[in-house]
């Protein structure tokens, strides 16, 4: 009796209201493309020398000659590097093999921080990534233990494919792509400058040059490879330096550390509404007081693509 009377109230208790609310709306999503754009900057004296102390306000930032504001910037600069060092192990060019390679490793225990990463190629007769990007110094060096020499030199097919290497890096705000040749300029494949360029411009990377001048007075030396070679690092916002004998490439390699040690990094996005193609946008920096330009010498990358990682 006593469960039946329970059972009962059961039944007679009000029940709660079912709430049963129309099915979810697919709120459209807004998706809005923005690029930082990085651009490393090295500022100069009459005497070369690297000016520091400078701030944000002391610059101003142009794209295609249409001013635009200053998102990021860096001073001497910390922010990380992914550099590639591609060694020339040609016949013309890797003659002291002992020399090049104490000079890499000292060059690679002198830059390489734990925010930064390395990764290691040598050509000659084809491109070959002997230790893949890694932060790991002993694995440098292990790999410049196994450059492996030949008679021919893909030097353009080098910058190509280590440029599309540097593309596939992380983007954090402020990394600087580096490439950095050994080489004597010349391309004895017959492949195109222009890609070669464009690849490196389309990932951002800074092309510093060490050019090999094994017999300075020699009448056969390719001087216009080397004035390719020295264009492309300009375009790049890179550098060149000649080399005359192999104990002097410390030195050379200490002048890429210090170069990179002393860049300003300035970001900027990439203007909304332009369109999306395959053109290069022309990169301008400046100083925003006349008196210091004329004083300093600015060097960075002149462009980049829009349609580019």
């Amino acid at each position: 009796m006593k469960l039946a009377a329970l059972a009962l109230a059961a039944v007679l208790l009000p029940q709660a209201p079912i709430e049963r609310r129309p099915p979810p709306q697919q709120v459209p999503t807004i998706k809005v493309e923005t690029r930082l754009v990085n651009v490393a900057v090295n500022v100069t004296d009459a005497h070369g020398a690297p000016v520091p102390g400078l701030t944000q306000t002391d610059f101003q930032i142009s794209e295609d000659s249409h001013p635009q504001k200053i998102a990021f910037f860096e001073k001497e600069s910390t922010t990380p590097l992914s550099i590639v060092l591609a060694l020339d192990t040609s016949e013309s060019v890797f003659n002291n093999e002992r020399l090049e390679k104490e000079a890499a490793k000292h060059f690679v225990n002198a830059i390489l921080r734990d925010q930064d990463e390395f990764d290691l190629m040598d050509f000659s007769d084809t491109v070959r990534e002997i230790v893949p990007f890694t932060n790991q110094k002993k694995q440098i060096e292990h790999g410049l233990n196994n450059l492996q020499p030949g008679d021919e030199t893909v030097l353009y097919d080098a910058i190509y494919l280590a440029s599309q290497r540097l593309s596939q890096t992380r983007q954090d705000a402020g990394r600087r792509r580096v490439l950095v040749l050994i080489t004597d300029g010349v391309d004895t494949k017959d492949t195109r400058y222009e890609q070669a360029l464009e690849q490196a411009q389309r990932a951002g990377v800074m092309i510093y040059s060490l050019i090999i001048v094994p017999v300075e007075a020699d009448a056969g030396r390719n001087t216009g490879g080397e004035h390719a070679l020295i264009q492309m690092s300009e375009d790049t916002g890179g550098k060149y330096y000649y080399v005359e004998d192999p104990k002097n490439l410390d030195a050379a390699f200490a002048h890429i550390s210090d170069d990179l040690r002393t860049q300003y990094v300035i970001g900027y996005y990439a203007p909304q509404g332009v369109r999306h193609d395959q053109s290069l946008r022309k990169i301008g920096v400046q100083m925003n007081d006349p008196a210091l330009g004329s004083k300093y010498s600015l060097r960075y990358r002149t462009g980049y693509y829009s349609d580019a990682r």
